[in-house]
């Protein structure tokens, strides 16, 4: 499966979160580290999801970027 995922740059590191899965974020000192650390937790939370007998959310959400003149 394949989420969106949404990746910050704060002041001293980069944190993502999965909008289809509420809760599921992930903090690294750079991008390649934040992106490894939000798979684990995707995959993290998908198999306790699983364990508990819970439906796998399909993912839903789309990105797309706009261009903007101002």
């Amino acid at each position: 499966m394949r989420y969106a995922i949404v990746i910050e740059k704060s002041p001293a590191n980069f944190a993502a979160y999965v909008p289809d899965s509420p809760g599921c974020v992930a903090t690294g000192a750079t991008l390649d580290e934040t992106d490894t650390l939000i798979q684990e937790a995707i995959a993290f939370h998908l198999e306790g999801l699983q364990a508990d007998g819970q439906p796998i959310p399909p993912p839903s959400c789309q990105v797309e970027y706009v261009e903007v003149s101002f």
